[in-house]
């Protein structure tokens, strides 16, 4: 007779052989038929929709950099100018809610080939956003003026305030062209296209934004807001019509 604890393990062995066996026989596992609806076969298509607006909204990074001896000095001199260009541009009806303080530096500079200090340098960088890009060359102008040889421009960039009715355009172009590329590839295959499975789109890129730009100030500065291109991308999955 077998120890009672050898015997318990055999009749687990024996029911666990049973259990595979009967799984196996089903044919239910996680490995399942080739044809389940996760791997069934399929036609997926991409669509791309375009379409171009006039940017009606800029977004400008103005900077303000001033040096001194010391730092406070510097820091000092610099919240001077800082705080005549925000009067500047609220003056010039720019909202306080349009503008934020998105970078300020305080850094040390050192003599020529040396690491001895010899001063500091501050920079206050400040986001406006601009409503009305017509009037943009002319507050560009009256910042620089107010800040002076201080002032820096440091970024411009472009946007469409409301995208929606454009986005909302592309996007139905983007499922016609991803319709169609799915039909065509149905027909080239020799097969009917069955019903759509699933579409999903691609997230949209941000705004378009120039690189760093001239601090150097004309008596007037040019601004062209030309057009901007709305994207959407979207995938669609398709059954196979037998």
């Amino acid at each position: 007779m077998l120890p009672f604890s050898r015997c318990c393990a055999v009749a687990a062995v024996g029911v666990l052989a049973m259990l595979v066996g009967c799984s196996a026989e089903g044919g239910g596992g996680a490995g399942g038929s080739p044809t389940d609806a996760g791997t069934a076969a399929g036609i997926t298509a991409q669509g791309v929709g375009t379409v171009s607006g006039v940017p009606d909204t800029l977004t400008v990074v103005l900077g303000v950099q001033t040096q001194g001896p010391t730092a406070e000095g510097a820091l000092a001199a610099n919240s001077e100018k800082s705080n005549a260009l925000l009067d500047i541009l609220k003056a010039r009806n720019v909202p306080a809610e349009d503008l934020q303080t998105s970078g300020l530096t305080i850094t040390p500079t050192y003599v020529d080939g040396s690491s001895r200090i010899d001063g500091y340098q501050v920079t206050n960088e400040v986001t406006a956003t601009v409503h009305e890009v017509s009037g943009a060359g002319a507050l560009i102008d009256a910042a620089a003026a107010a800040a002076g040889d201080a002032v820096r421009v440091q970024q411009v960039g472009f946007s469409i305030d409301d995208d929606g009715p454009l986005r909302a355009q592309a996007r139905g172009d983007a499922v016609r062209q991803a319709q169609a590329q799915a039909e065509q590839m149905a027909d080239a295959a020799g097969v009917d296209l069955g019903p759509l499975r699933s579409i999903t789109e691609a997230a949209a890129p941000g705004p378009y934004r120039t690189g760093p730009q001239s601090s150097d100030s004309a008596a007037s500065t040019p601004i062209e807001p030309g057009t901007q291109d709305v994207t959407v991308t979207v995938t669609a999955v398709y059954d196979i019509s037998h």
